[in-house]
Parts: structure tokens; C-alpha cells; sequence
């Protein structure tokens, strides 16, 4: 890390330069570029978008919503940074969602499609081998200085050299910038890394303001507002309890299609709390908005307080078509006790999903079998003959049982049951050399006894912890339970300073190039990444390689399974569980369009806010 930020600043030097000599201190040329098919309104991973270059508002969307009022919303955790796009601190994210502006706009209702946003247009060859935007002429950041292709040049240059490590790894497979003309901005991208989604990732690249980081160090941490182009601002700061982001009234992009019907809170409040207990209680007495939730014991039992009862707080279950992603407790394979297949196979025949699910969760969620169920992407039926043809290059890296069929959870919910997982699972364990020794189970060879952390931090997941720890506890295995304060949690995350913990990966209709960033073995070795699993593996990357080259849905679909079938062959994390919708109550003061995006109303556990709208009338 040391090593990268000298580079940063030594580029720093070039960058003063100006836009104008991008091309001076980029790579040399890298020949004739192939012929661009036309400046288009948008752009689709596959096939057309589905809004055409007319279209006056998205479908998910009410373009008549009132402005006005105030959102507060909870956050669990802390902060002690506004800068999102850099690995020191713990960030304030609202600043990376909804201060940043991207180039274009991404639909929610698409798999993956983008529309001029920052960009009126974008161009691309059939190879999509660079891709190429015209800057409007009219984008102001909030301070009314013009934002120009000097600062998306600013932009590349600086994430790609001092960014967060997947934005580094994605824009540096740029090999050169052009300038056209002062408006258009093209990036050819390295030829030996040219895939069908770089394109629409530089289309959503944050674009910064080259004067604000005259002024002020990119690379550190930081309480100084940044300066963006979008609807809001930071207008208030308390340091790890409070962030106000407020719409800013001369926001230069209200009048386009993308924005319709969107961003219409005057005020956004973020309020922090340490625990989700409390937050829920500043909920009920009226001092939050809203409260996604994530607990279905409370959403069966705690919902009868009196502003509940007479309808001032409403309860929604929004259906959504989005991936269930993967939620999870994550094997570091780094620790030696994680790295023999067998030993986290038995760890996961441990966990009696189907008793926690009817005692502690009123049977509210579906155990999770693959890293995109709920979707057509994931594994859950045998390998089709496209896919086979994919494995067949890794015949090892895929089970006989993960291609006649996707991943089968271990049966629990009573005595018996667990008694036989726990057979099966002592046996992996002998497979692996252990066995019990004086009530504890143990390494053979070295005499070592199998014991492991699992880091937390909240409460909902140390119940499920405790209740592995309880189980595993009948066959020798030690487990600590261990609950840090967010900052701790992201220390040693970052640094896979762990054994075991628990995680979401999100899922997306159109998996690409973050992967890599996931599951990728370069990424095992840079602090840092999501690979928290230190995955390594030659057929994760070449099917991360089979899914960023898909010409085609059916291309995409195959190469998604392969990889999770190589996943969960390889048992990298102890699967838990997701709902098909989102549950989500909020005070009636504020209100949604009739029809919820495809994707819903939240993107990992964040609430999407975009679409709301204040009803002081209600």
C-alpha cells in the first residue's frame, strides 16, 4: 500500500499538467482503434437498452412526486472520514452514493444499462475495445464551477493510482486517453484486458473536482466536505454520529430524464448508532423515517406500538428480482486450520440453518444455495451442456454432486438430524486428520486443537455464531465468539486480520469485472480487497475471465454458474440465509411510486431513497 501511494504522488506531478496532455503521459499509442458504432443517449451490457434516446422518465419512477421536506435515516456502525474512494478510515458511504456523480445513470429496472447522466453521450466499437464521452456543456459542481473533461481525465488518473484498490485494478486497464476535442473524452482500453463491461465501468466512475484536490490531499482522511456535481451536499458533520445532506437548489441536471421523479428530499439525515436495538427504538418514537429490516423475529412480534397499531407507521414486503447475493460466515483460507476443504465442510454441515430459522426467525428466510439464487445466474440445477463445456477445462475444480445439481444444504431442525451432520461431520474431520483427544478435537500431527474466532458486530449475528459455537462444542471444536465496534471490524477485515466473520456479497443481474475484485488469487495478496476468503484458484479466474467476455445473456448465464458451482465445490463460506423481498416500515409522511424498481428498494443492506418523496399531507 506504502508503495502504491509513492506512485500516486509521484503521477501527482503530471497531473498538474491539465487534461490537455493526457495523452502525453499516457502509454504509447496502441495503434488504429476500431470503428465506433455512433454517439448513442445509452449503453447495455447485452443487447439494446430498454428505454430509448426520448424517454422522459423511468417506469419505476413517479415524475409528479412533491419536493420538500426531510428523510432521516439510521446507519449502524460509524465514520471518521468524507473521503469513500480511498482505503484509510472509516467512510461515510452516503458520501459515495449521493455526493459523487457518475457519468451515466444506472437503471434499476434493467439488468445493466446505463444513460447519459454527466455524459450526454457514449460510443463504443463492437469490440468494445474503448469507449469514448461527450461532457455536457451545462455540468456544474455545487460551488457553480463548470465540471469539463479536464476533471474526468483528473478522475482517471487519480483513482487509478491512488484509488481503493478495485477502482485501481479496473482503471488501469485503460492503456491510453484522447481528447478529441475539449469535450469528448475517450479511453482505449490494454488490449489483453478488454472485456465487454469496461465500458459501462467507466461509465459509472466517480468524477472529482481537479480544483477541490488542488486545495486538498486526495489520499488522506478527511472531515472536509468533498465537491461534487449531484443533487446533494454535505451541509452537516458529526464525526461518527451524524451526516445532513442537503439538495442543493441549482442542481445542474433536475431537468433530465435519469432524474425524474428522483432525489426529492430537501434534507437527507444520516443518524449513526452503535446498536441496531436503539436504533429501532429512536424509530418507533418518530425520530427515524424509515427502518429496513433485517430481523424477522422483530418483524413478527415488534411492530405493536401505538404509532404501528393506528397506521402513522406503515409495514411493507416489497417483491424484487435482484440475486440473493451471498450472506455469509467467511473462511479466511489464509489461517491453517480453514485450508483443507474437508475441515470447512464440516464446520458447514454444523450449522442447523432449520432450527435458527423456526426458533429464532418465525421461518421468515430461505437458506441460501448459491452465490445468485433467486435468479437465473445461479447454480441451482444441473450444469447445462454450455456450461459443462466450460468445467471441462477445470475437471477438478467442480464435484460430480455440484454438476448433477447445485449445492444441498444439510437437513437440521431436530435431534436426530443434527446427530447425523455431526456424523458426517467428524468424519470429514478424520479425512483431514483429526480426532478426538481428551474431549477435544485435534490435530494428529501436531497435537493442535481446532479452534477458531469469529468476528462480529451486531447482535443478530452473534446469536447465529453462538449457536454454531454450542453445536460444534459436541464434537471437540473450540469457537470464540468475539464482538468489535465497526472500526475494528473494518481494521481487520481490510487487513484479513480474522478466521472466520460474516459478510454479503451482494448480487447483480449482471456480474462482471467486481469478481475478480472478489474472488480474484492477485486479489488474496492486496490488502484491502473483498477476497476475504484468500480464494486461489485457476478456474475462479478463468470463469470471472468466461463471464466479463459474454456476448450474450446465455454466455453470462453459463459462465455465472461455472463460477459458483467452483465456489461452493470449493466451501468458502458457511452459507446462511436471504428473503425474497424487502421488508421495510416507514412513518407515513413519506411515500414510494406505485411500481418498485426490479432491483427493489435496497442495495446491499443501504436504503435506496432515490424514488421517495415527503407527504406532509398524510
Amino acid at each position: 500500500m506504502r508503495v502504491l501511494s509513492m506512485i500516486g504522488v509521484i503521477l501527482a506531478v503530471f497531473l498538474g499538467m491539465g487534461a490537455a496532455q493526457a495523452q502525453e503521459i499516457s502509454p504509447p499509442e496502441i495503434g488504429e482503434l476500431s470503428p465506433g458504432t455512433g454517439p448513442r443517449h445509452g449503453i447495455s451490457m447485452h443487447g439494446e437498452p430498454k428505454y430509448g434516446p426520448d424517454f422522459d422518465h423511468f417506469d419505476y419512477t413517479e415524475p409528479l412526486s412533491t419536493r420538500g421536506g426531510e428523510l432521516v435515516i439510521p446507519q449502524i456502525g460509524t465514520f471518521d472520514t468524507l473521503n469513500p474512494f480511498i482505503i484509510s478510515g472509516t467512510p461515510a458511504w452516503p458520501v459515495y452514493f449521493y455526493v459523487a456523480e457518475r457519468l451515466m445513470a444506472r437503471s434499476s429496472d434493467e439488468a445493466f444499462s446505463l444513460y447519459g447522466l454527466i455524459a450526454e453521450s457514449v460510443e463504443v466499437p463492437e469490440d468494445r475495445s474503448w469507449v469514448s464521452f461527450v461532457i455536457r456543456d451545462n455540468v456544474r459542481f455545487s460551488d457553480g464551477t463548470p465540471l469539463t473533461a479536464d476533471d474526468v481525465v483528473f478522475t482517471w488518473e487519480t483513482l487509478r493510482t491512488e484509488g481503493l484498490p478495485n477502482m485501481r485494478s479496473f482503471y488501469n486497464r485503460v492503456a491510453e486517453v484522447r481528447r478529441p476535442d475539449e469535450r469528448t473524452v475517450q479511453f482505449v482500453f490494454d488490449p489483453a484486458q478488454v472485456n465487454q463491461e469496461l465500458a459501462l465501468i467507466m461509465g459509472l466512475m466517480p468524477i472529482l473536482s481537479e480544483a477541490h484536490y488542488t486545495e486538498h490531499e486526495f489520499n488522506e482522511s478527511t472531515l472536509v466536505p468533498p465537491l461534487g456535481s449531484s443533487p446533494y451536499m454535505v451541509s452537516d458533520v458529526d464525526a461518527g454520529t451524524r451526516l445532513v445532506l442537503r439538495r442543493n437548489p441549482n442542481y445542474w441536471g433536475r431537468d433530465l430524464a435519469v432524474n425524474a421523479g428522483q432525489f426529492n428530499f430537501d434534507r437527507v439525515v444520516y443518524d449513526y448508532y452503535r446498536d441496531r436495538n436503539a436504533a429501532f427504538e429512536a424509530f418507533k418514537a418518530g425520530e427515524l423515517s424509515v427502518w429496513v429490516e433485517d430481523d424477522a423475529g422483530r418483524w413478527a412480534t415488534a411492530y405493536n406500538f401505538p404509532a404501528a397499531r393506528t397506521g402513522r407507521v406503515l409495514r411493507r414486503e416489497f417483491p424484487h428480482g435482484r440475486p440473493s447475493g451471498m450472506y455469509s460466515f467467511i473462511f479466511n483460507t489464509r489461517r491453517p486450520m480453514f485450508q483443507d476443504v474437508r475441515v470447512r465442510e464440516a464446520i458447514t454441515l454444523a450449522f442447523d440453518f432449520d432450527w435458527v430459522n423456526t426458533n429464532l426467525f418465525h421461518e421468515s428466510y430461505v437458506r441460501t444455495r448459491s452465490y445468485w439464487d433467486n435468479s437465473d445466474l445461479g447454480a441451482l440445477a444441473p450444469a447445462n451442456l454450455r456450461e459443462r463445456n466450460l468445467i471441462m477445462t477445470y475437471p477438478n475444480a467442480v464435484s460430480p454432486e455440484m454438476i448433477t445439481g447445485g449445492w444441498r444444504p444439510p437437513v437440521g431442525g431436530d435431534r436426530n438430524a443434527l446427530r447425523q451432520n455431526l456424523l458426517a461431520a467428524v468424519g470429514l474431520l478424520g479425512e483431514a486428520g483429526y480426532g478426538v483427544q481428551n474431549g477435544s478435537m485435534v490435530n494428529l500431527s501436531t497435537g493442535e486443537p481446532l479452534s477458531f474466532e469469529i468476528m462480529l458486530q451486531n447482535r443478530t449475528e452473534e446469536r447465529l455464531a453462538l449457536n454454531l459455537r454450542d453445536t460444534l462444542q459436541n464434537i471437540g471444536v473450540t469457537v470464540n465468539v468475539r464482538l468489535v465496534d465497526a472500526s475494528q471490524f473494518q481494521a481487520r477485515s481490510q487487513s484479513y486480520d480474522f478466521d472466520m466473520m460474516p459478510f454479503r456479497y451482494t448480487g447483480s443481474l449482471s456480474p462482471g469485472n467486481e469478481q475478480s475484485f472478489r474472488f480474484g488469487s492477485r486479489e488474496a495478496d492486496i490488502e484491502g480487497t473483498f477476497n476475504f476468503a484468500g480464494v486461489r484458484s485457476a478456474a475462479v479466474d478463468a470463469f470471472v475471465t468466461a463471464i466479463t467476455d459474454a456476448r450474450s445473456r446465455e454466455e453470462l448465464q453459463a459462465a455465472t454458474r461455472s463460477l459458483d458451482r467452483t465456489l461452493m465445490t470449493g466451501n468458502y463460506v458457511l452459507p446462511l440465509y436471504h428473503q425474497p423481498m424487502d421488508r421495510i416500515s416507514y412513518w407515513g409522511e413519506i411515500d414510494h411510486a406505485e411500481i418498485p424498481p426490479l432491483t427493489g428498494y435496497l442495495q446491499g443492506t443501504r436504503f435506496k431513497h432515490e424514488t421517495w418523496w415527503y407527504t406532509p399531507d398524510n
